[in-house]
């Protein structure tokens, strides 16, 4: 049998591909080398599954540093308030959280796999799991099929990649795509891990100072070698064993990769804001104040609740004030040195956790080479990409998965289209 579409592939993108291609009323074969489709939505968003966002298309685009402006595009064909009408018609019923993710009302990821699954069986999808594909076939310019590992070689009309990049490889995503598509004549751009946690060789990250200490709604910064921020963003993070995590983190990450390939550098300097919501003077201001009230109070105890206790204390002594002191007898001098640490405490991190850490890909297929409204290879007939195996990546927020099922919903649709020419 000639399938119409093949789509190898059974993450977000590649079932959003199957579906979208058998709603065409194409011959639909969806192969995956694993034996469970959908792992990697039923891990995400803490197993929850943040199927989309729901802020406005145009800060969504900017949560997608990577590439995200391809998307405009393809969000005027298919956006994110129609991926949530999709789901509400599979009988998911959604809920939005802060900064608009999106999550099923039932908090299982795998109710959302379950549904996409059994709408897949309806619409007469052919499914092969644990069926690892060891090429994709090419025959007089254009795309013929692909050959399984057991040697079996299976003929399809039009074939769609949705393998993933090279993060999470738990799931499958082993970066199995981009052979392919250089095959195919593609140019795959440099990958880099990003959404991922950073090291440091600070003495304090490496004398374990601060390790498990969590600080809320700070403002972190990357800065350049003129010290000036490249980003900041404003969230949680966490100190750890190696250097620095959480969703402040996770976000400046894919910066310092940048950072430190364009300049060159060994260590990327961050600057830490524990205060964000105060201006420095006020700051000052604010600890003298508490201060004189109740000169004879150890500093420490008359600053409690400010931060806290162990990132205050950590603070005090770079500001070389005894915790212990009594206000009365610090100095202005140390004072305003430790108001200004609060603010602006600078250290330097060296480099994030490998790829196969990361939560999400940086780099792959490049979409210069890519058909913005369908997919669809420019390099070559009835190839379509789609997920991230794309040059395309996002924040963690549903940014990445949103991404990922609009393009599978564009590339499975025309590959379909394709096949009635």
């Amino acid at each position: 049998m000639i399938y119409d579409v093949i789509v190898i592939g059974g993450g977000p993108s590649g079932l959003m591909a199957a579906i979208a291609a058998a709603e065409k009323k194409g011959s639909v074969l969806l192969i995956d080398k694993g034996n469970k489709l959908g792992r990697k939505l039923a891990i995400s968003g803490g197993g929850r599954c943040n199927v989309t966002n729901r802020l406005p298309i145009d800060e969504i685009i900017r949560h997608i540093p990577g590439n995200g402006r391809f998307l405009y595009g393809a969000f005027s064909v298919f956006n994110n308030e129609d991926i949530i009408r999709f789901f509400e018609n599979l009988g998911i019923e959604l809920k939005e959280e802060d900064h608009g993710r999106m999550f099923p009302v039932s908090n299982q990821a795998q109710s959302v796999v379950d549904a996409l699954l059994s709408y897949m069986n309806d619409l007469g999808v052919k499914v092969r799991t644990s069926c690892p594909v060891q090429d994709v076939l090419f025959d007089q310019g254009r795309t013929a099929g692909v050959l399984l590992e057991n040697g079996e070689t299976i003929e399809g009309r039009t074939v769609v990649i949705a393998v993933g990049g090279k993060s999470v490889p738990q799931t499958g995503s082993t970066g199995d795509g981009y052979p392919w598509a250089k095959k195919a004549g593609h140019t795959i751009t440099e990958l880099f891990p990003t959404e991922v946690p950073l090291t440091s060789n600070e003495s304090f990250i490496k004398e374990k100072t601060l390790q498990g200490l969590s600080l809320r709604e700070i403002a972190l910064s990357v800065l350049n070698p003129k010290g000036r921020p490249i980003i900041t963003h404003r969230m949680d993070m966490i100190f750890t064993h190696l250097g620095i995590s959480g969703p402040a983190v996770l976000r400046c990450s894919q910066f310092v990769v940048k950072a430190m390939k364009k300049w060159d550098l060994k260590e990327v300097i961050m600057h830490l804001d524990a205060l964000p919501e105060m201006g420095q003077e006020e700051l000052f201001q604010k600890i003298q104040g508490d201060m004189k009230q109740e000169p004879k109070k150890a500093i420490k105890n008359s600053l409690k609740g400010l931060l806290p206790e162990r990132y205050l204390l950590f603070l005090l002594e770079r500001s070389n004030i005894d915790p212990s002191s009594p206000c009365s007898t610090v100095s202005t001098e140390k004072l305003r040195s430790f108001s200004t640490i609060c603010k602006q405490f600078c250290f330097t991190v060296s480099g994030t956790l490998p790829l196969d850490k990361a939560f999400v890909t940086g780099g792959g297929v490049s979409i210069k080479e890519i058909e913005p409204k369908t997919m669809a290879s420019k390099k070559m007939p009835g190839l379509y990409f789609c997920g991230e195996v794309l040059d395309i990546y996002g924040y963690t927020g549903g940014y990445n998965i949103t991404a990922a099922l609009v393009t599978g919903r564009l590339a499975g649709s025309n590959s379909a289209e394709y096949c009635k020419q």
